[in-house]
């Protein structure tokens, strides 16, 4: 019984271990410095990002570019910079983190 116990212990560290990594990444490549999970700031709060593309299938490719590439006029007269140093994989794992909830 305690096998199993810890078997399901670490299954829901690993199921839980991507959303801390993405946010780890977020602080890395200073998302936080304008960014937040629930509040706006700078910019507008993950949620909100993720409530406005909600079922918008080309969304996580269309984030990941404006990761990169950054963004004027979407969010208000706040220009995101861009952000060329983040690599392509990193901004893919970022935009779809922030879709989902960024939970």
């Amino acid at each position: 019984m305690k096998h199993i116990a810890t078997v399901l212990i670490a299954a829901g560290l690993v199921a839980a271990s991507p959303a801390h990594a993405n946010l780890d990444l977020a602080k890395k490549n200073n998302c936080l410095s304008c960014h937040a999970v629930d509040k706006k700031m700078v910019g507008p709060a993950f949620i909100d990002i993720s409530k406005k593309y909600a079922g918008d299938k080309a969304a996580a490719k269309m984030l990941a570019a404006k990761i990169k590439g950054g963004s004027k006029g979407v969010w208000g007269q706040i220009t995101m910079p861009p952000n060329p140093n983040v690599k392509d994989a990193d901004a893919e794992a970022l935009a779809k983190w922030i879709l989902a909830g960024a939970k």
